[in-house]
């Protein structure tokens, strides 16, 4: 059996019966929006007629006066246009209703990562991070097992192991995006819980693989969440992160629109910008992930670049795709299913001949 040729046609067929869905949706609405006016004129004629009808009836047994009746049609006329122009709105008026429905659950939604009413404020980060036996589980399924890790200050370490085992999730725990299921995890000796929320988050510097934009200026993206920094501040940030250059080509440079998720950006140009925001936030420590992985080759090596100039005089966390960037980190953890399955340096990992050297094996057969 030609299994790549079935699951095409499987897929082909499901697309095709989701594609006529849509078709047949879209037909549905387009015919009830362009009968809504046709019909509000049909009932008008109508409603108009038998008024004359009606009316005439009554001039002819002379209970009517030809004066009232034009009187009524007339102000008949004012009355039905708006009542007319309400069924025109009535397709809108469903739609907006959607849309509230769809603000109005995200809204409702409950934030599970409260502040304790004695958080302790932080002002820097001083020593460590420490990981002690912590767990971690979307519902039934666990994604982290028993994980303890030391992250020293000023060091560098690199999260490596195959897709979904775990790297992401750990990284997240750290600015407590999410809370441990079980264990703790320590700054400087002091439970994550147990600290504000905004300090916390303060000490950390986050560049992912899909870049954060909104729909502003260059400039404004780069200062968000910064507090506000002078102009001087902004260039020199961009310059770090080797984004001055392509800004100031732009039709209207530091002020040009991005677009809705930066899509007037290529995407060497987006990570750029979002590496001269957490240059200009200056974070003590240092979140990367996978932040090259979507990119090609010659966007990968301005962004390469630009995150080395990042990275110095910093405490780095890096989750990186090919492990040729990480090589020099000052350790490497190898996870699989949630567990730390080898630790250490490059050289160190490569003489044992265990699971990163496979994985680097494979990288080099590609």
């Amino acid at each position: 059996m030609n299994y790549p040729k079935v699951l095409s046609k499987h897929q082909h067929l499901r697309f095709m019966q989701i594609n006529n869905l849509i078709f047949r949706t879209r037909n549905d609405i387009a015919k009830r929006r362009e009968l809504g006016s046709p019909l509000s004129e049909t009932m008008g004629v109508i409603a108009v007629g038998v008024i004359l009808w009606y009316g005439g009836n009554l001039i002819f047994q002379g209970k009517l006066d030809g004066g009232w009746l034009i009187s009524y049609i007339a102000m008949f006329t004012q009355i039905i246009n708006p009542f007319k122009n309400l069924s025109n709105s009535f397709l809108n008026i469903q739609k907006g209703s959607a849309a509230l429905d769809r603000i109005e659950s995200l809204m409702s939604v409950t934030n599970t990562i409260t502040e304790k009413p004695d958080a302790l404020p932080v002002s820097g980060f001083q020593d460590r991070i420490e990981l002690h036996n912590v767990h971690f589980s979307y519902g039934d399924k666990k994604i982290l097992d028993g994980i303890d890790l030391t992250i020293e200050k000023g060091k560098t370490i690199a999260l490596v192991g195959a897709s979904g085992a775990g790297k992401s999730t750990l990284v997240d725990l750290i600015p407590r995006f999410h809370d441990v299921t079980s264990g703790e995890i320590l700054i400087d000796g002091v439970n994550l819980k147990d600290l504000k929320l905004y300090d916390l988050r303060r000490l950390m510097g986050v560049v992912s693989q899909e870049p954060i934009l909104f729909n502003d200026t260059i400039y404004n993206n780069i200062i968000l969440g910064t507090g506000g920094s002078s102009t001087e501040q902004v260039e020199e940030a961009a310059r770090i992160a080797h984004a001055h250059n392509f800004i100031l080509n732009k039709p209207e440079g530091y002020n040009t629109y991005v677009g809705d998720r930066g899509t007037r950006l290529s995407g060497g140009e987006r990570q750029r910008v979002t590496i001269a925001r957490a240059v200009l936030k200056n974070p003590p420590v240092l979140i990367l992930d996978e932040a090259t992985s979507s990119l090609d080759t010659e966007s990968e090596r301005m962004v390469q670049e630009a995150i080395n100039s990042l990275m110095k005089n910093r405490t780095c966390i890096v989750i990186a795709h090919r492990l040729s960037t990480v090589q020099h980190a000052d350790e490497i953890i190898v996870l699989e299913k949630g567990r730390i399955i080898e630790r250490g340096t490059h050289n160190d990992l490569i003489a044992r001949g265990g699971a990163y050297q496979k994985l680097v094996s494979m990288q080099q057969v590609k």
